[in-house]
């Protein structure tokens, strides 16, 4: 186990993090209820992971995206870690194998998507494990997602507090980077704390220069930007063709660029981002689906080319650049239509009561499901499929899905890849009898059983159908019909590949007239939505206050100290020394016309030589303005007084 911790320990975030870390782990083992804000880069994971492996039982981790999920699990395994996962993108079938896994097996961490928690499955199980090994810790991550006052609000996150009623003397970690007030007060009124502490990490970002740049050609500073500051970049877009339109002017530009959004093949992404991540790509130009769970270092520049929709957003992704703690940039390039683009993208993402009805009814019809049926296992979602049998625009559907899932009625995933599983359903006394006994079956059992051995007995592994009927000499096609048909005969579970978001009922279906609809915490979450745009708005035209202060104020820190660095910042310095520069310039040319009568502005220039002849060149206009000097009848310059 200590072996395991130091594994872990050597993965920790910057190490300005690692003192808060300590007392957080320490304040984890001690039993206490825990509330971390730790902005990007403070190595959350390791928060929950070292405390848990220190204690007795099972540890819980609620994380919203199955993305993350997987990662985290994959990540925990290779470190020789015990870990289960339970998403939407799986069975009824996969979820009891984990969870019987947990019950029975040394697993340290169940990771779960927050729409699991309330399962009938999910709460039994528990009880059993609480009763065999007990529950150590319940760690949940983007806790934000529990507070209807956060960007991201996730109804399914309530079900938490119900989790601790079974669970009442298990500590609670909940862990953010980014959390208004506001939102800090909800965390720990929705979980319930009791015991508790809190620890907080300035957002501030000392290596981190932030800029505005209102620009009509917006792609020309673009270039401008990645051609003067060198290294790794990212830039991210509102819309995936923007994606590949900007890729190909970077390129064509000679400069190595890919784009990058969810609506690849998973092993196109997965190539594209390994490209990038060593450095065989320079930039990468993507949707916000790039970046969650990517930790690389040496970022040196992230760009907006479009306006984020709240600066939660904007903090995060801008903050992936620098976190190697070296000097690195955030800027958001904008001109007045985006603004007007914004408000109106933003008026548009709030849909309308009979079009949020309109749209659960087409989904009851798109999938089959009669009034009162709930099915257990999520679909596949194809959203051009959708949108196109319905003709309507996708924009409608896609936000009128979103209110949805807020309302807690369904759960849409993000793209994610599951590859294909195997698990055998019987044992090795009744698998040999149905090999003798099947003889056209024989080949592909023992060519599993060569590819990945004997624990295929004892929980589904991951297989490529692609290896299995190469060793096998047949085709794809060929290979996954057998295993359909082993399936069937009940010698073999199988679990195709998934590369879909997944849709999941959180209720049974209902009438959509009848549908039970929250109106008025829906109006909330408008005037929310557009009062977040505002403060984006608000902080783009601010140009009379240093960026990193007004980020930390609206995270609800107060600070004194200009960061030095952001566009603000650097301006004001400038223009500051710009002023004592007009005065020593008034001085040296009263002084000289004091001395020399024949002087034009030409003969000024030569005689004082500025080192800011522009400056310079306007300081004596303004003088002559004012009438501080003036030109007499031969064209020479001299002092009024």
């Amino acid at each position: 186990m200590k072996q395991a911790i130091d594994i872990l320990k050597s993965y920790w975030g910057y190490e300005e993090f690692r003192p808060l870390q300590e007392d957080i782990i320490n304040a984890a083992v001690a039993g206490k209820d825990v509330l971390a804000l730790l902005p990007t880069g403070g190595g959350k994971s390791i928060c929950f992971q070292v405390p848990a492996l220190m204690m007795d039982g099972l540890c819980l981790v609620v994380s919203p995206l199955i993305a993350l999920i997987k990662d985290q699990v994959s990540q925990l395994k290779k470190r020789e870690i015990r870990a289960e996962a339970l998403h939407a993108g799986m069975s009824k079938r996969e979820i009891d194998i984990a969870l019987d896994n947990c019950v029975h097996a040394d697993v340290k961490f169940l990771y779960l998507s927050p729409e699991r928690l309330k399962s009938e499955l999910f709460i039994e199980r528990i009880k059993i494990v609480l009763q065999r090994r007990g529950v150590c810790l319940i760690a949940v991550d983007e806790a934000h997602c529990i507070s209807q006052w956060g960007y991201d609000f996730r109804p399914a996150y309530l079900e938490i507090a119900e989790v601790r009623e079974i669970l009442p003397d298990t500590p609670i970690m909940a862990l953010t980077a980014t959390a208004t007030p506001e939102v800090r007060e909800d965390i720990q009124e929705k979980l319930v704390f009791r015991n508790h502490q809190i620890f907080t990490k300035s957002f501030a970002r000392a290596n981190l220069s932030y800029s505005v740049r209102f620009e009509e050609h917006k792609e020309r500073k673009m270039l401008q930007i990645l051609q003067r500051i060198r290294g790794s970049a990212v830039v991210y877009v509102g819309t995936r063709r923007h994606t590949k339109e900007l890729a190909y002017v970077l390129q064509r530009n000679h400069i190595s660029a890919d784009f990058y959004h969810a609506g690849l093949e998973h092993e196109e992404r997965s190539r594209k981002q390994e490209d990038w991540i060593h450095n065989r790509t320079r930039v990468i130009v993507s949707t916000n689906a790039f970046g969650m769970g990517i930790d690389k270092p040496d970022v040196r520049v992230v760009i907006h080319m479009d306006i984020p929709a709240n600066l939660e957003s904007y903090y995060q992704e801008a903050g992936r650049a620098g976190r190697d703690e070296e000097k690195a940039f955030g800027v958001l390039i904008c001109n007045q239509k985006d603004i007007l683009d914004l408000r109106e993208k933003t008026k548009n993402s709030l849909p309308g009561e009979k079009l949020i009805r309109e749209v659960y009814q087409m989904l009851g019809n798109y999938f089959q499901l009669a009034i009162g049926s709930h099915p257990a296992d999520s679909f596949d979602f194809d959203f051009q499929a959708f949108t196109k049998r319905f003709d309507r625009h996708p924009l409608e559907v896609f936000n009128s899905l979103k209110v949805l899932g807020n309302q807690g009625v369904i759960y849409l995933s993000e793209s994610f890849f599951a590859p294909s599983k195997v698990v055998f359903a019987i044992n090795q006394k009744a698998l040999y009898e149905f090999q003798i006994a099947n003889v056209a079956y024989d080949p592909i059992i023992k060519g599993l059983l060569r590819l990945y051995g004997g624990e295929l007995y004892n929980y589904p592994i991951s297989i490529n159908e692609g290896n299995l009927a190469a060793l096998l000499g047949t085709s794809l096609n060929v290979c996954k019909g057998v295993l359909t048909q082993l399936a069937e005969r009940g010698v073999i579970e199988y679990f195709p590949r998934k590369d879909k978001p997944q849709l999941l009922f959180l209720e049974p279906r209902e009438a959509a007239e009848k549908l039970g609809l929250d109106m008025p915490s829906i109006n909330a979450r408008r005037k929310l939505t557009l009062e977040k745009m505002e403060a984006v708005i608000s902080y783009l035209h601010n140009e009379d206050r240093c960026r990193t202060q007004q980020l930390l104020e609206y995270f609800g820190e107060v600070s004194y100290d200009k960061c030095e660095v952001c566009d603000v910042c650097v301006d004001q310095k400038k223009h500051s020394g710009d002023a004592v520069l007009n005065q020593h310039y008034e001085k040296q040319v009263k002084a000289i016309l004091h001395q020399e009568v024949n002087l034009t502005l030409d003969g000024l220039l030569e005689i004082l030589d500025p080192e800011n002849r522009e400056l310079f060149t306007q300081k004596v206009s303004e003088m002559l303005d004012h009438g501080v000097l003036y030109f007499d009848d031969f064209g020479k310059i001299r002092t009024s007084r």
